[in-house]
């Protein structure tokens, strides 16, 4: 049985227990030193591996070569014929020489049957050498490693030939295996300095690259680094704005669930060129950066989105959407709703004064006057509201201009309608027109009140599917110089008022008629004023086919 392990000392063991460590840095800097050290030490085998075959490859060429120079020597082999083997002959005493001279183990000289002339040792001297030497005794050179009475060495053996080319015997010379041994020893140190200062140099740039990577990651662990990447998914795809980014070649990185919706895109599109995916707009230039600004209003499927544009520091950007849809909806609607209640304000204030104007009369008892005033006013309302729905089949619209009219009297102005205006009851956007109409108006009173005899003057013409409107008025006009700014939104000639701010009008009224492919101008009025003109292409339904057509030109 194992004894068991009290809760203290396993409470201990847990505590000092070495773990992987957690933060980046740490991590990063172990795989790489270990990576530098496996590299360093996978060299260091790999160098030294066929570093003993050269060695033993360099000792059996020097002994080959020593063994050559001599069987070279020409009165070896005459000697060799003409005398006995002795340990003091003069084929001994050659060898012994040229043995010393060289730093060979041995060179031995052997007649053709094999016999020694000459030894290390002087007894071997007469017997027979201890390995075949049938090889260089018929006329081959050998290298080899091989066993002798010396023990293990590197061996070259050569024939020894006569003058005439006879050979009379052979010549084998060895190199101490041991000295190799010792030479291949000795290059070990050498070899592990170098490979010491390669890992030193390895474990430096490891921590001068891992401390980089703890700077840009913020010294954060990897489990960390995955829960932000985790949250940032997650945020990006669950928040209800639209979010593209932008690498520095224009090509999208990345594009939430939102921008996908608002921009009719889809997750295939990422890392595709934005030109690529998007049509030529306005849209593409806001997000490509050639439209610059705060809060940019754009249309993107029939949707009005607010784009933000922010560059980042590798020449990309990030850009985000919101969807003012809806907002702008409400906002034309709370501006046709502002000029009705201007309106029936208006029909109040000019009510209460007639009923009083009436009130006197009939107290001066003057029954006439009475009659006759009441008579003028009522008809003057009636050709005015008549005037307008003869022109315009709109009801929207037309509710729009009967309402202004009757503001424009309060303030002194006459609004008409021009005699050769029509304009047909197939209108695709009406209160997008209404808002366009109803700024246009609105400035154009401003701009008439305190004229010499003020008037503003509307027309509304269509043709096929264009919708043309003018509107002129008979105030100062606007300077030949500051007619391509009067549209810019924050541009005003008046003060701004407590709760608010000008200038959004005639900027909104660009934009309406943008957003439908049209245009709007300024201009000189013939007689002195301003004159506005909208033009919108296909602002008109098409007319069904073969429909009967009413009085007015309408389908039925």
């Amino acid at each position: 049985m194992s004894a068991a392990i009290p809760p203290g000392q396993a409470a201990t063991a847990t505590r000092w227990r070495i773990g992987w460590p957690r933060r980046v840095f740490s991590q990063v800097l172990l795989m790489q030193l270990a990576i530098a050290t496996g590299v360093t030490v996978l060299a260091t085998g790999l160098f030294l591996a066929p570093l003993s075959d050269h060695l033993d490859d360099q000792a059996m060429r020097r002994a080959l070569a020593i063994a050559q120079t001599t069987a070279a020597e020409p009165r070896l082999a005459e000697t060799l014929q003409h005398t006995r083997p002795t340990p003091d002959g003069p084929v001994q005493t050659e060898a012994e020489r040229i043995r010393r001279t060289t730093g060979a183990e041995y060179v031995v000289i052997m007649d053709r049957r094999g016999v020694r002339w000459s030894h290390t040792s002087p007894g071997e001297i007469g017997k027979h050498v201890s390995t075949d030497p049938t090889d260089a005794i018929e006329g081959r050179e050998i290298m080899e490693i091989d066993e002798g009475t010396l023990g293990r060495s590197a061996r070259g053996k050569v024939p020894l030939r006569a003058e005439s080319g006879r050979i009379v015997g052979a010549v084998s010379v060895g190199i101490s295996y041991e000295s190799v041994r010792a030479r291949l020893v000795a290059s070990v140190p050498e070899m592990l300095a170098y490979a010491g200062g390669a890992l030193a140099v390895g474990a430096l740039a490891a921590y001068v690259v891992a401390r980089r990577l703890q700077r840009r990651t913020h010294d954060l662990a990897f489990s960390d680094i995955s829960a932000l990447l985790a949250e940032r998914e997650a945020m990006l795809h669950g928040i209800r704005e639209g979010v593209v980014a932008l690498d520095a070649h224009g090509r999208i990185r990345l594009i939430n669930d939102e921008a996908q919706r608002l921009l009719d895109l889809s997750p295939e599109d990422t890392g595709r060129p934005l030109e690529a995916v998007l049509a030529p707009g306005r849209t593409t230039d806001v997000l490509s950066g050639r439209v610059t600004g705060a809060d940019l209003l754009t249309v993107s499927g029939g949707r009005v989105l607010v784009a933000n544009r922010m560059p980042t520091d590798d020449g990309g950007a990030v850009v985000t959407f919101r969807d003012r849809t809806e907002l702008e909806r409400l906002g034309r609607e709370l501006d046709g709703t502002r000029g009705l209640i201007d309106a029936l304000r208006a029909q109040d204030h000019e009510h209460a004064n007639r009923m009083h104007t009436l009130l006197g009369l009939l107290e001066l008892e003057l029954h006439d006057e009475a009659m006759e005033f009441i008579t003028e006013a009522i008809g003057v309302h009636r050709v005015t509201a008549e005037q307008v729905t003869e022109r315009v089949h709109d009801p929207l619209l037309a509710s729009l201009l009967v309402g202004k009219a009757t503001v424009a009297t309060e303030r002194g102005v006459s609004l008409s309608v021009a005699g050769d205006s029509l304009l047909p009851n197939r209108l695709v956007d009406p209160p997008g027109l209404v808002t366009i109409v109803g700024n246009l108006l609105d400035n154009a009173l401003d701009a008439a009140v305190g004229s010499r005899e003020p008037h503003v003057e509307v027309e509304l013409c269509a043709d096929d599917r264009t919708v043309l409107l003018r509107v002129s008025d008979t105030g100062p006009g606007i300077p030949a110089d500051r007619r391509d700014v009067v549209f810019t939104e924050g541009w005003s000639t008046k003060e701004p008022p407590a709760h608010g701010k000008r200038g959004i009008g005639l900027a909104l009224v660009r934009r309406l008629a943008e957003r439908q492919g049209g245009s709007v101008r300024v201009s000189d009025r013939e007689g002195g004023g301003a004159e506005f003109t909208v033009v919108l292409p296909e602002a008109l339904a098409e007319q069904p086919a073969g429909a009967p057509l009413t009085a007015t030109g309408e389908p039925r």
